[in-house]
């Protein structure tokens, strides 16, 4: 196990009715003026907006609600919300959503605090972040882990670019976690969310590091439990027990914890950023299109680690190492699949690409050679294009 430090200290408020303590929370954490954000109109619709107004009313915190965080969440939309939070004079940001609702209130905040800087500049690390401004999360979809990771996205539509930002800052004052305020996404969405959950575990998992006995453990018991209580609310997404479980464990996936003393990998989720950018597909269906041709490329590396995954996760024992590794991938991709996931290119809804497409991507993927990407297997540019070509179908 290598050294950690482990810091989560975003409070969790779980169960039914807990969107109405969101008043007294913004007030413990010292909010007097509040940004509220949201995403579509199913959170007005469903009535939690008017909800969420009304506690706020009735505790006496002015606030203002801005409306139209679009998934992949957009460094524009951003910007033009930092100016209507400084003139409104907002000293708190509360993101009413999932993953990218939440992350777009952490970069308003980011950006109130600082009003002279350009918030881009955090994501493509060209200023330091060393201040921002207090975040509250009232989750509505399962999936991103926002709510309580140090971590945030923004795509820059005009670059056709998505990046992420790690940082402290990112972590939530509060988290708001009601399984009933899922019940009114469609079929897609929960899956998204499933994928994104195991993902966030996965990502972690497959490691070069050994000896890392609990972490694994815990990885693999979540995997579990994702992969039986995401069969039951594909079918039966009211389902609260099931509902609960995924919310639970998407928070766990992305809060650190089952990743700590290891090498992380994430090039998944960095050759998903590239699909997402440039074709803008939701971020779930963009890891289940790069997983299964990830993990065929790379497994050489270290067949010992999926081996275990075979057993541990899936229950799979065969004799031969090929064998049981090529069973366990195909089991996963085959969940992704009965969850109506994506795992190829047309499935996704692109199209197979041209060759010329598929080296861009993977020359963006790598920042045009300045990086490698990946912890279990360092993936070069070229590495990449063949993962991209194994998708490509």
């Amino acid at each position: 196990m290598k050294n950690f430090t482990f810091y989560s200290p975003t409070e969790v408020i779980f169960g039914k009715d807990s969107e109405l303590q969101v008043a007294d929370e913004i007030k413990k954490h010292g909010g007097t003026r509040v940004m509220v954000l949201y995403g579509g109109g199913s959170a007005v619709r469903s009535g939690l907006i008017a909800k969420v107004e009304q506690t706020l009313k009735k505790a006496g915190l002015p606030f203002l609600t801005v409306g139209g965080v679009q998934p992949n969440p957009r460094v524009s939309f951003a910007r033009d919300a930092v100016a209507k939070a400084i003139a409104f004079g907002a000293d708190f940001f509360l993101g009413v959503g999932g993953g990218s609702v939440i992350d777009t209130a952490k970069a308003v905040a980011h950006g109130v605090a600082n009003p002279d800087t350009d918030l881009w500049l955090f994501w493509t690390r060209e200023k330091e972040l060393t201040k921002s401004m207090p975040v509250g999360a009232v989750l509505t979809i399962s999936a991103a882990g926002s709510e309580t990771s140090d971590s945030a996205v923004l795509t820059n539509m005009e670059l056709g670019v998505k990046r992420g930002l790690n940082t402290p800052f990112n972590r939530p004052r509060f988290a708001i976690m009601n399984p009933e305020l899922t019940y009114s996404l469609p079929p897609f969405q929960v899956s998204c969310g499933i994928v994104d959950i195991m993902m966030h575990t996965l990502d972690r998992y497959f490691t070069p590091t050994e000896g890392n006995e609990i972490t694994d453990e815990i990885a693999e018991s979540l995997l579990r439990v994702v992969i039986k209580n995401g069969r039951i609310a594909h079918e039966n997404p009211h389902d609260y027990d099931a509902m609960s479980e995924l919310m639970w464990c998407g928070s766990l996936s992305h809060n650190g914890l089952t990743g700590l003393g290891a090498v992380t990998d994430f090039a998944p989720h960095q050759l998903g950023h590239e699909l997402s950018a440039r074709f803008d597909v939701a971020h779930g269906a963009s890891l289940s299109t790069v997983w299964g041709s990830w993990a065929a490329y790379c497994w050489r590396d270290k067949p010992e680690r999926f081996v275990r995954f075979a057993d541990k996760v899936w229950g799979i024992r065969k004799s031969g190492t090929e064998e049981t590794v090529k069973a366990a991938i195909a089991q996963m991709v085959s969940y992704f699949a009965s969850l109506q996931m994506p795992t190829c290119f047309t499935q996704l809804g692109i199209g197979a690409q041209s060759d010329d497409v598929l080296r861009q991507l993977a020359d963006s993927c790598v920042f045009h050679g300045k990086r490698t990407i990946g912890g279990f297997k360092k993936l070069d540019g070229k590495d990449v294009y063949e993962i991209y070509k194994k998708a490509n179908y």
